[in-house]
């Protein structure tokens, strides 16, 4: 591990994994910290708890803006849980100098979210620090949610559960690297920011067998399919002429570099579910974007490792992202 934390370090991938689990899980371990889930399940499971800072560049962007943001995705963690979003903590860091208007454009958009998730801010905090000692501003949510369905965890994924992604992948990171590198495309492209908890609603009215849920923020669904693998001890298979991607996101990762696989969603989740269960969850996904599909399933080929079938008959092992990626991407 490097001596001095990278860019690198906050990609949601290989190197962010390690810095977690070397330093910050080896001081504070303890039995709920270890599920390595996206909230916390506290109070015998009645609760799902989370926090989240968001430092995204620029401030405002096709789709959304880093109040809506805030709100999305750390409501979305709760959801995650099979959790309505009840109450939110709100703390500020802004940059002496800050726009006003802008402020509070950003808190109408953190009131907008709250609304379609029912959660109210509780509590907050507001500290103002001379000009250059931050970027604008910074902000963090806290959040707590009440537990609807129970059971749901990244260690439950066992064979023939299949993996659903419920919309095509990468629109946010796209987006930010656009807007940020000022690039004219003429598309309609942009975030998918999006508050998730009214689609698991409906998953979780229809009785759906949920094995696992994880939105895919930072490394992409690259980065959820491959702490299921590891936590589950299982293999999973994603057969790439599935994965639903944007000719423009294509594009931009032509331009990067990248895959698609790893850049960033803020309204975009994996669901594991059972074989019986898949179109189902298929078809409530579909009302909310026609991009819903079935990518693969789980397997016991290759232990904690997720193998990328190709159209052409040939395979690869699908690994963490690794590398600088796309810096203050929420």
């Amino acid at each position: 591990m490097n001596k001095t934390i990278t860019i690198a370090h906050g990609n949601g991938g290989q190197e962010n994994n390690e810095l977690i689990h070397k330093i910050f899980y080896k001081h504070f371990e303890n039995d709920i910290l270890a599920c390595s889930e996206d909230a916390a399940v506290i109070e015998d499971g009645k609760l799902a708890f989370t926090t989240d800072s968001f430092t995204v560049s620029p401030l405002f962007f096709k789709g959304g803006d880093i109040g809506k943001l805030a709100v999305c995705g750390t409501c979305n963690d709760i959801a995650m849980m099979g959790a309505k979003p009840k109450y939110l903590t709100c703390s500020v860091i802004i940059e002496e100098g800050f726009s006003i208007r802008e402020l509070e454009k950003i808190v109408r958009s953190m009131k907008k979210e709250l609304e379609v998730n029912g959660a109210k801010v509780v509590s907050g905090d507001t500290k103002v620090v001379p000009k250059g000692s931050v970027d604008k501003i910074f902000i963090n949510t806290t959040a707590i949610g009440e537990i609807e369905k129970k059971g749901i965890s990244a260690s439950n994924l066992t064979k023939d559960d299949v993996i659903l992604v419920s919309r095509d992948i990468g629109c946010h990171g796209a987006t930010i690297f656009i807007e940020r590198e000022g690039i004219g495309m003429q598309s309609n492209l942009q975030s998918d920011c999006l508050s998730l908890y009214p689609t698991i609603k409906a998953l979780m009215e229809a009785n759906i067998k949920i094995v696992s849920l994880r939105d895919a923020t930072r490394g992409g669904i690259a980065s959820v399919l491959n702490e299921w693998a590891k936590t589950s001890d299982v293999c999973i298979e994603v057969e790439e002429s599935s994965i639903p991607v944007l000719p423009e996101v294509e594009g931009v990762c032509e331009m990067l570099g990248f895959e698609a696989t790893a850049l960033a969603n803020e309204g975009t989740f994996c669901i594991a579910t059972k074989a019986d269960h898949a179109q189902m969850v298929l078809d409530i996904l579909k009302k909310f974007n026609e991009n819903a599909s079935i990518i693969g399933k789980v397997t016991e080929q290759y232990k904690e490792k997720v193998i990328l079938n190709s159209s052409w008959g040939t395979k690869r092992f699908l690994d963490l992202p690794s590398g600088e990626l796309l810096p203050r991407i929420c």
